[in-house]
């Protein structure tokens, strides 16, 4: 049975540890490690670890992020696959299992996540990954059975097995030889687009990416930083215009990557007219961003490149993409549900 270590990172989560750890504590695997990986926390979190004998402690020595974190994490786990779970995330007892063996099965299987539904409303998806992520022909993320922020309920419609373009970072699977190869997270991100960037990368390379919906597990969400938050806006807009510029191909930065630039000016300005001076000053400060580190990005590029040839094993796997506007089928024409785009 392949070695599989779960690798939480923490940081002050004293209070999600107690509530979510019981239910990861009893997971149904037998070759399993779990770990907490912590990112210098000042709170009581090891007290809370230390209740459980077979849980591992790996202490860093400063908050790296959760790019860095898991960076500096993983490459002194030994495993055959890594499981990136949120502090936040309670799981069911045979969550493990299904993804083993549907990832066993197909040796191009480079990442994979479970069916992921919301910890404060069970019947319905989770904003976070939801049963498989996507992109749009703009570049603009979302989910099998989350758009925007519509969360559909899970009416077990999308329970087929299927080969997506990212797999959520609340709990994704991954060959850990392939994640280390790969060199992990992009640590420019710091936190959020990050998984999407290391999915678009193995894609690159001819791995697929999968969503599992036979495995399901519960996540808070917004944990961290809330999905209001400015901070996270910044994040999202400045990532999301790092990882288009790391990974999309000439032809897209030619001809889509403007149209994409004005449809966040048109978002920035919806906002300043709605006197939501945050958000607005979120959007125009990530492609201030941007600009001013735009050769930084481009050496970035550079690496992608490198990382998905030294790693190459087939055809870029293009699954995933809607060749469509998902901001014009959502909001123009009211399509609010991943089946409707169908």
């Amino acid at each position: 049975m392949k070695k599989v270590a779960v690798v939480i990172l923490n940081w002050n989560g004293e209070k999600l540890l107690e509530e979510f750890l019981p239910s990861v504590m009893q997971t149904q695997y037998d070759n399993l490690e779990i770990w907490i990986a912590d990112n210098a926390s000042s709170d009581n979190s090891k007290k809370v670890a230390q209740q459980y004998n077979s849980l591992k402690w790996l202490q860093l020595d400063k908050n790296y992020g959760f790019t860095g974190g898991y960076n500096r994490a993983l490459a002194k786990i030994n495993a055959d696959y890594f499981v990136l779970l949120n502090s936040d995330v309670e799981v069911t007892p045979n969550w493990i299992k299904p993804i083993i063996d549907l990832m066993e099965s197909d040796k191009t299987i480079g990442a994979c996540q479970p069916k992921i539904l919301a910890y404060k409303q069970k019947t319905h998806f989770e904003y976070a990954g939801a049963s498989g992520g996507y992109l749009d022909v703009y570049g603009f993320p979302f989910c099998r059975g989350r758009i925007f922020e519509t969360c559909e309920k899970d009416k077990n419609q999308y329970n087929t097995q299927q080969s997506v373009f990212w797999a959520s970072g609340a709990a994704m699977f991954v060959q850990a030889n392939l994640y280390l190869k790969m060199q992990g997270l992009d640590e420019a991100y710091f936190a959020h687009m990050e998984e999407i960037d290391f999915c678009w990368r193995i894609k690159r390379a001819g791995y697929k990416v999968m969503v599992c919906p036979q495995s399901v597990v519960y996540h808070l969400g917004g944990a961290t930083l809330n999905k209001t938050n400015p901070k996270k806006t910044y994040l999202n807009f400045r990532n999301n215009l790092i990882m288009l510029a790391k990974n999309a191909n000439w032809r897209f930065l030619i001809f889509r990557f403007p149209q994409r630039i004005f449809l966040d000016t048109i978002a920035a300005y919806k906002a300043l007219f709605s006197l939501d001076f945050a958000t607005f000053w979120a959007i125009l400060k990530a492609h201030l961003y941007f600009i001013f580190n735009i050769f930084n990005i481009a050496k970035r590029r550079k690496i992608a490149k490198k990382q998905v040839k030294t790693n190459f094993i087939g055809e870029e796997n293009k699954d995933g993409w809607l060749k469509k506007s998902i901001v014009y089928r959502y909001f123009l024409k009211q399509q609010k549900t991943f089946s409707q785009l169908n």
